[in-house]
């Protein structure tokens, strides 16, 4: 077209077209890729709202059978918080993670609560001193019983804190 075709007035001009053939405001592509992206998202974030409720729901119950715990003598006491937490790490971590035994199981408890307390701690008696011997020998004096009362605060407080 050269400038001497060019119609005179602005009404000899065609109308303005979408490329493409499109026939709406938004091409098909673009509307289903929408779509989908907002789909995916709400899915996640649907995952991500089951395991948060699943991990508040296992910490709530936790914590309410280590309550219930209380009224134990010592050496049931202990025990009752050992059982608990094998069956935490397995609700958790799964079954093979709560098969573990030893240096292997304390290091578990310490990576699923974030802590040290089962390796270094006191809560090494959860994990392997249920099974120690408890009478003096010649050799060696009276082991130290540990303090229920003392675990049970300290399980209550890394349990309540685990990620929801």
């Amino acid at each position: 077209m050269t400038p001497a075709d060019a119609p005179a007035s602005l009404d000899g001009l065609r109308a303005l077209h979408l490329p493409g053939g499109a026939a709406g405001p938004i091409p098909g592509e673009i509307l289903l890729a929408l779509l989908l992206g907002f789909g995916a998202a709400l899915l996640v974030g649907l995952l991500r709202l089951l395991l948060a409720r699943r991990r508040l729901s296992v910490r709530r119950a936790a914590l309410a059978e280590l309550a219930g715990s209380r009224g134990l003598d010592g050496p049931e006491r202990i025990l009752a918080q050992a059982r608990l937490l094998r069956r935490l790490v397995r609700t958790l971590g799964g079954d093979a993670a709560a098969s573990a035994e030893g240096a292997a199981w304390a290091a578990r408890c310490d990576a699923l609560l974030r802590t040290d307390f089962f390796t270094a701690g006191a809560g090494r008696v959860l994990v392997d001193g249920l099974y120690r011997r408890t009478t003096p020998t010649p050799t060696a004096p009276a082991p130290t019983a540990p303090d229920p009362t003392a675990l049970d605060a300290e399980l209550a407080r890394l349990i309540g804190r685990l990620r929801a």
